[in-house]
């Protein structure tokens, strides 16, 4: 069998960056990107400097692999490293850079400080780098390569996502076509015969008899009453929930009608899709912590409820086991590089305002045991810690039992400017009075980090209009609000060198003994949890809820959903559900305009606002400069 995996040893691997190597001004992130992975150390060699066993690791190519999750068993007795959380402040249109800062924190401890680190990242969506962005591996001197492969396919996890989340969509509208335009006895008959002609239940239809408590094995054994019981699933054909999926920005797939074709019988059905990596199969997948756990979760998935109001499942679909046999190689992380060769994970990628927003528990449990007792994983969270942040600790801690050592809180001073009611064009001016009203924004994250009891550092990003005068004022203001320092970075123009002071203040801020603790209890009715959120982690006087709202908590209480954590729903602009709202509003009262339930994923979540679950593309897409070169080379991307 594999050999037991041995302790992290203290040498390092990495690929830092040559004196001068770092040019100015810096050239475009693609740029940077292909010339260092001119030089990019094999990804075996990566796995060699962790002490991954050649059994646990499972190559594309030479460059990404694959790590199995058998790696975690033959590790269990290792401690594991120090774990921080990267989150930010509430983003704006000027970008602070929070995955530029994980990585460049990265590289600084491994390439600079000689630490064994990882970076735990989500897999970007295809759909705002085409759309928007153009790409989420980094920036400038401090990126994930190779950065075509990073931002595009990867090891193909978004696309076997959208392929079980579609197979059980087809099989929903499937069923309830064929109990819509059979009889009873064809219905039946049709479910239980093999091609051969043999009648037997498959593995799924036989939970499905013992949750109606029919204990017979034999098809040929039940009654006319229990076949019916049995193969009518009797679905409220409005009350389907589950949507189709594409990891593409498509506006005009928000809201279609399915079953147009004659075969279909007229029975047409409103629906539309939801990009994937808003999709609860996605959330599953990062929260998911083996595959025994995975299967369980695809199974617990709630697809619709039946004319009698009781819930429909992807068990009683059938379709759990078949959706994994897709997604079985989904449940291993990414292993990548930085463009100085420290290790990244590349791992799910759930939308932060929508779902929890954070990449995988197993990347960060197996990252964890890989560096060590006295190594560091740096897990970025999306969006703001308002909204990333808190469901990485309210829920992906919860779920995973890991609790962090310390916090990063992504700044820049334009930003904070920006809060201050500053256009973007302003943002860019001197103005340190701007800088000291926006700077309540980030006080109210520091103030959250505390209340976690979590020690944070603030890591501003400089750029070059900056002022001394505007950074010292954030810094002298951050400490004052209890972050445990404030120190500037420049890892987007040099590297990790840029960054080391950053890093080493991290180092330190991992040196004291935490308390962290969660903002409500499991067992705290979910009205409590909400507005508990809402209160302690917004700013907000509290909730409002419409009756419907009411009516639905009653239930999920009575149900047993009352013990799930809760998955805020809201803008990433503002802590109010107002992406009006800068700075940190107060005052404000929280409309909860919905609320439901992913059975699956195991959280409730309100909706705060109105939230699109498939983003639009703009008019100028970045797709217009993305390219192929005839010698096979990417452009474009960023």
């Amino acid at each position: 069998g594999p050999k037991p995996a041995k302790m992290a040893r203290v040498t390092h691997v990495h690929n830092k960056l040559r004196p001068n190597e770092a040019l100015y001004p810096v050239p475009s992130d693609i740029e940077i990107a292909q010339t260092r992975a001119k030089h990019m150390l094999p990804i075996k060699k990566i796995a060699e400097g962790l002490d991954l066993d050649e059994d646990y690791v499972n190559y594309y190519g030479k460059h990404k692999a694959k790590v199995s999750l058998g790696v975690l068993d033959s590790m269990k007795h290792n401690k594991n490293g120090k774990y921080v959380v990267v989150a930010g402040i509430n983003p704006t249109p000027l970008g602070e850079g929070k995955s530029t800062t994980t990585i460049g924190l990265t590289q600084a401890l491994g390439a600079h400080l000689e630490r064994k680190v990882f970076a735990c990242v989500r897999q970007p969506s295809q759909g705002p780098t085409f759309g928007v962005k153009g790409g989420a591996a980094g920036g400038g001197y401090a990126q994930a390569i190779p950065m075509e492969e990073f931002n595009l396919h990867g090891t193909g996890d978004i696309h076997a996502i959208t392929a079980a989340n579609n197979l059980l969509a087809a099989a929903i509208d499937t069923r309830v076509f064929h109990e819509q335009t059979q009889p009873d006895d064809a219905l039946y008959r049709r479910l239980v015969t093999l091609p051969n002609g043999k009648k037997e239940f498959a593995p799924p239809m036989l939970r499905r008899l013992a949750k109606l408590g029919i204990t017979k094995t034999d098809p040929n054994d039940l009654t006319k009453d229990e076949q019916i019981r049995f193969a009518r699933l009797d679905i409220d054909p409005s009350t389907i929930s589950w949507r189709r999926v594409t990891d593409v920005n498509d506006r005009f797939l928000r809201n279609i009608t399915v079953g147009q074709g004659p075969a279909e019988k007229g029975k047409t059905r409103e629906t539309g899709y939801d990009i994937a990596v808003a999709s609860e199969t996605m959330a599953i997948l990062a929260l998911a912590k083996n595959m025994t756990d995975y299967r369980q979760r695809l199974r617990n998935i709630v697809v619709a409820t039946s004319t009698k109001g009781d819930p429909v499942t992807a068990d009683d679909i059938g379709c759990a086991g078949a959706m994994l046999a897709l997604l079985k190689d989904t449940i291993e992380p990414t292993l990548m590089q930085t463009i100085e060769g420290t290790p990244v994970f590349v791992h799910a990628g759930p939308f932060g305002n929508i779902a929890h927003g954070n990449s995988s528990i197993v990347a960060d449990e197996i990252a964890l045991k890989l560096v060590g007792e006295d190594g560091f994983v740096l897990t970025e969270a999306g969006f703001g810690a308002d909204m990333g942040g808190e469901k990485f600790f309210n829920i992906k801690c919860r779920a995973s039992g890991l609790k962090p050592d310390a916090g990063v809180i992504v700044a820049t001073a334009r930003a904070l400017k920006f809060h201050a009611g500053k256009t973007v064009p302003e943002a860019s001016k001197p103005d340190v009075e701007a800088v000291k009203t926006g700077f309540a924004n980030l006080k109210k994250h520091i103030e959250n980090f505390k209340k976690f009891g979590v020690p944070a550092v603030v890591v501003l990003n400089r750029f070059v209009n900056d002022t001394d005068e505007e950074i010292e004022a954030i810094t002298k203001l951050a400490k004052e609000a209890g972050a445990f320092d404030c120190v500037t970075s420049n890892h987007w123009q040099k590297g990790g060198e840029g960054a080391v002071d950053a890093a080493a203040a991290l180092v330190r801020a991992t040196r004291i003994a935490p308390d962290f603790k969660f903002t409500y209890p499991d067992e705290m009715p979910l009205k409590g949890k909400i507005e508990a959120i809402c209160k302690e982690i917004y700013g907000a006087d509290g909730c409002t809820y419409t009756p419907e709202v009411e009516e639905k908590l009653a239930r999920f209480e009575a149900v047993g959903y009352g013990g799930y954590p809760i998955c805020m729903a809201k803008t990433q602009y503002s802590f109010s559900h107002n992406p009006d709202l800068k700075g940190a509003p107060t005052g404000f009262t929280v409309p909860i305009k919905d609320i439901r339930v992913n059975c699956g994923a195991r959280f409730v979540f309100p909706l705060l606002g109105d939230i699109s679950t498939m983003p639009g593309l703009p008019t100028r897409p970045a797709y217009y400069c993305i390219d192929v070169e005839d010698d096979g080379t990417v452009v474009g991307l960023s």
